[in-house]
């Protein structure tokens, strides 16, 4: 089984005020999905599952709200508008990503994160993954996303796709897990405005990364940052990952598809 996640800042103009999708991008995408999942030659079809970001849909809203801080009861009744607020936009992010893949003939399964999770202090502690299960076994593709989920100690928090993953992925016994962001994988320092920076081909500890921190924008999710230590614990409960370049045609496909593309692998310390 893959389970592959798409940042927000691909499918979304995650800068833009308003929610707006990256259409060019996501039906790029899509057609990129497609070609490795049609491939007879490879088992992608007995087992594939979507994970995507919230960009322009999902952080504003959040940040906005200020979800996952701590608030009065005064403030809690504007709260939850906030709450509602993002899961219905998160809802329509999810339906364009699903209408796009199936325009390109995969079943997708739209999956409501915040119908399926509940967390503690920011982390998961509740997720019905048995619906899940079922579709895998009945030959659909799965679709979930970040989203914000009630939280027994917080109310409610925000719940990034990483996160998703790498529960997701620990449970189901996933083989593989692909990130598809928008640089070449794991740099130590942001590549965005450092022009020497190098790319980190491989990544076991924290001890590998630590420059990121300062030199990486960090979203509601954590940033970079937050994807590697999300992904250094699936990779201590067996699962190795792989973060590319969604932004470079072709590279999705040819990953899906096993060939070697240049990104970072996120693997455990030998």
């Amino acid at each position: 089984m893959i389970i592959l996640k798409i940042g927000g800042s691909i499918i979304t103009n995650k800068d833009s005020i308003e929610p707006e999708v990256d259409y060019d991008n996501l039906n790029r995408i899509s057609g990129e999905i497609a070609e490795a999942y049609n491939n007879e030659s490879l088992d992608i079809a007995d087992g594939l599952i979507i994970v995507h970001g919230a960009g322009s849909f999902g952080h504003p809203p959040a940040k906005k709200y200020k979800i996952g801080e701590p608030f009065t009861n005064e403030e809690y009744p504007l709260k939850r508008k906030g709450f509602s607020e993002i899961v219905l936009s998160m809802k329509k992010l999810n339906l364009c990503v699903c209408e796009s893949l199936l325009k390109q003939g995969i079943p997708v399964v739209p999956i409501q994160t915040s119908a399926v999770v509940k967390a503690y202090d920011k982390r998961i502690n509740d997720f019905d993954l048995k619906m899940i299960k079922t579709y895998l076994k009945e030959g659909y593709v799965p679709v979930l996303y970040g989203d914000v989920v009630i939280d027994d100690k917080l109310k409610m928090s925000i719940l990034s796709g990483d996160q998703i993953i790498e529960y997701v992925a620990s449970f189901l016994a996933s083989d593989r897990v692909v990130l598809g962001t928008d640089v070449d994988g794991v740099y130590d320092k942001n590549p965005k405005i450092h022009e020497d920076a190098k790319l980190i081909e491989k990544v076991s500890s924290l001890d590998d990364i630590t420059q990121l921190e300062s030199t990486v924008n960090v979203d509601v999710t954590g940033g970079m940052i937050g994807k590697v230590k999300e992904l250094l614990t699936l990779a201590d409960n067996g699962v190795d990952s792989e973060i590319i370049n969604a932004n470079k045609p072709g590279i999705i496909s040819k990953c899906l598809q096993g060939e070697k593309v240049k990104g970072t692998k996120i693997t455990k310390k030998q």
